[in-house]
């Protein structure tokens, strides 16, 4: 009997040992130190060592009201932009799961913001929005209509952002639930076939009912990355006009940047993970309850 070595009796640790590691030292680690700095008061340009000061940094972070305002504005950015990309998407994906001629062009073009990079996506909105030389108040003065400031207003700015990203983002959600149509089984349309029922009574008793689970697992998606949403704002506004479009995440990245308080940007990213983590946690609950 051949006497086996210490790599073949070992073999089912070694090979996932590479994967691993990269995932701790990626993932994992950059995780954990910023929980480690969001417990600091290191700010790079102070002169002072690093010096651990326990739940005050998050203390000093709660009382900042930039902080709580940028807090409500990614609520309001996050949930303005997903619930209307759910119900348009979940509309087209209705749509276009019919025949129709075109219905190949119309997929094609569905396609092209999500290929689009955001710094780009970022430049044309802003020419779209322009006061003076934009398209938009070009059509609005056209129809005798106000005009607006768009994304130089702070009053505007948060809808004109979340208006692009509605842009940018339904198709994501128009695609996973064409696919979630894809996979609906056909005895419950044969047997409310054979029942009478109309169009929108299988629309809102079956279809719908049906899709939730899919629907969900989109909203899922999309919600966390609208939570950290970044480039497009940064790209347009750069929070502004003075603090009206910030949003966690770009302030996080300013007091990191451009302030140089580490401490207190860990602290506001330690909250944006756990948010995105107690709302993933929520809608998987609510996709199991769907799915029971």
């Amino acid at each position: 009997m051949v006497r086996q070595g210490f790599f073949e009796k070992n073999l089912r640790y070694i090979f996932p040992l590479p994967a691993v590691l990269f995932v701790v030292v990626l993932m994992v680690f950059p995780v954990a130190y910023t929980f480690f700095l969001s417990f600091t008061d290191w700010t790079l340009t102070s002169g002072r060592p690093l010096s651990v000061v326990g739940l005050n940094s998050y203390l000093q972070v709660l009382k900042e009201p930039r902080f709580l305002e940028a807090l409500g504005r990614t609520f309001y950015f996050t949930f303005g932009s997903v619930i209307v990309e759910m119900l348009l998407g979940t509309a087209l994906a209705l749509i276009l799961n019919r025949s129709f001629k075109g219905k190949g062009v119309v997929k094609t073009l569905l396609l092209l913001p999500l290929v689009a990079t955001p710094v780009a996506i970022g430049i044309v909105w802003n020419l779209f929005y322009d006061p003076t030389i934009g398209i938009l108040n070009y059509v609005l003065s056209v129809l005798k209509l106000p005009q607006s400031g768009w994304v130089s207003d702070a009053k505007t700015v948060m809808p004109s952002l979340i208006i692009v990203d509605i842009w940018q983002w339904t198709p994501m959600i128009t695609i996973i639930v064409l696919a979630g149509l894809a996979g609906l089984s056909s005895e419950p349309y044969e047997s409310a076939m054979v029942d009478g029922a109309n169009s929108r009574q299988v629309l809102f008793r079956i279809t719908l009912p049906m899709l939730m689970p899919t629907i969900l697992t989109a909203v899922i998606l999309r919600a966390i990355d609208a939570l950290k949403t970044y480039d497009i704002i940064y790209s347009m506004t750069g929070g502004g006009p003075g603090y009206a479009s910030e949003n966690l995440n770009v302030l996080a990245f300013k007091y990191s940047f451009e302030y140089f308080r580490m401490g207190q940007s860990a602290v506001m990213l330690v909250f944006l993970f756990i948010i995105v983590l107690l709302f993933s946690l929520l809608v998987m609950r609510l996709r199991r309850a769907f799915e029971l």
